[in-house]
């Protein structure tokens, strides 16, 4: 059971909370605060594994709140100003709430948190292969059996899956390495990581995924000789 409270100055958008917390079996609403203070207070007392969290709160704004919680509390931000979708994806935020949102909404943006507990506390075995990267101002849960390829360029990387979908993330090639399982997945040049098992053929120096011909560079050639070939 996820523990959770939420913090907004007003009381209707904390009712709405409750009534839709209510409906999901998953998500504990423990408390709610119309004074961010008091928040501060009683998760120090009593930690809480997720906080729905208002923006634009007098005195003191969500985002700021957040800085001062620890950073594996979850938090999904609420607000009726898109405008600050890209400050809360920057604090990993699990999701964005865009006031008035409905309930079938809410109930997306739970179920990532559902599945990022779940994640780190390894309760979900048969979801243990995955990694979650944050695209689009959210948490997207990536199974590691869905990659086909991972292209980098620069600060950015593109996630192919076999469904045919891609995924773009900020971040760097050596980020990315150091979250897939090394026994799996392998840099066969400075802008692809391939896993392994997908292999369908290897021609001179191009690797064949699918129809996606990917090259081996001259500096990760020696190493994928040896994982692949057996050299």
């Amino acid at each position: 059971m996820i523990k959770a409270i939420a913090i907004d100055d007003e009381p209707p958008a904390l009712k709405l909370l409750e009534n839709y917390c209510s409906n999901v079996d998953f998500v504990k609403l423990e408390r709610t605060f119309v004074k961010p203070t008091e928040a501060i207070k009683y998760v120090n007392k009593f930690p809480v594994d997720l906080i729905f969290l208002d923006v634009q709160m007098p005195g003191l704004t969500g985002l700021d709140l957040f800085k001062r919680f620890e950073q594996d509390t979850m938090v999904i931000f609420t607000t009726a100003h898109s405008r600050y979708a890209l400050d809360g994806f920057e604090l990993s935020a699990i999701d964005f709430l865009l006031k008035p949102f409905t309930y079938d909404r809410f109930v997306v943006a739970v179920r990532k948190a559902q599945d990022y507990y779940n994640f780190m506390h390894r309760l979900d075995v048969a979801n243990s292969a995955s990694i979650f990267l944050r695209s689009e101002y959210s948490l997207v849960k990536v199974k590691l059996s869905d990659i086909i390829y991972i292209e980098g360029s620069d600060d950015y990387i593109k996630v192919i899956q076999e469904n045919g979908n891609h995924i773009i993330v900020r971040m760097t090639m050596k980020a990315i390495t150091e979250k897939l399982p090394p026994a799996e997945f392998l840099r066969v040049h400075r802008s692809f990581i391939i896993p392994l098992s997908k292999i369908n053929h290897v021609r001179s120096k191009n690797i064949y995924i699918g129809d996606s011909e990917i090259p081996v560079g001259v500096s990760y050639e020696h190493e994928f000789n040896l994982r692949f070939k057996g050299a």
